[in-house]
């Protein structure tokens, strides 16, 4: 009785060329960045790096809040790369940055299995607060020897934090950027009231 219903429902969603929303529906899961944290209680480099993963952690969590499975297969042309392409490229980017920080390479070498996109931006968010909420935490000396580590075969290279900043980090915040004209372009725009700025929305 049930599986009818649900083809009744879907069959109907369908007639009525409803477009299905394909965002997190279980409200018991908790996606932080809905507004920025507080203010840190002071200046220091964990504390620079944790906000500056915040402001990215908020200006994901509504550049891809309500998405639509319009807005995910959107290509601004044929041969260019998906927004869920891009999106995914944004899930390894929150794995690479907590990896460095927790120094843990295997992080983003992991291979999950295949995921619903309302996981996969669950996940992308948590991967975000923890990495700003352990970096935090961490003393001038300790952030001082974090190395971003790449293994290739016998070869290991190695770069210094700097490169956290400049690399993955800005990199992930140009991509959101991306994610918001995409949805634009899809018809679905960014929520009026997010305000970057301030790290809450108006209203």
């Amino acid at each position: 009785m049930k599986l009818l219903s649900l083809i009744l429902l879907l069959i109907s969603s369908m007639s009525c060329g409803i477009t299905q929303s394909v965002t997190m529906t279980n409200k018991a899961t908790v996606t932080p960045y809905a507004e920025i944290p507080d203010y840190p209680t002071s200046y220091s480099s964990g504390n620079v790096i944790g906000r500056m993963i915040d402001g990215l952690g908020y200006r994901y969590y509504w550049a891809t809040d309500s998405l639509t499975s319009t807005d995910l297969e959107y290509t601004i042309s044929e041969d260019s790369r998906s927004c869920e392409f891009t999106l995914d490229h944004l899930y390894g980017l929150s794995k690479f940055i907590l990896s460095v920080i927790l120094s843990d390479p295997s992080i983003r070498e992991n291979k999950e299995t295949e995921m619903e996109w309302a996981e996969k931006r669950s996940m992308t968010l948590q991967n975000f607060k923890t990495a700003s909420d352990t970096i935090k935490q961490m003393d001038e000396q300790a952030i001082s020897e974090l190395k971003i580590v790449f293994t290739r075969g016998d070869n290991v290279t190695e770069f210094p934090m700097w490169h956290l900043i400049n690399g993955p980090i800005a990199d992930a915040i140009y991509h959101v950027g991306q994610i918001v004209t995409y949805r634009r372009a899809s018809g679905n725009p960014l929520n009026p009231n997010v305000s970057v700025f301030s790290g809450k929305n108006r209203g």
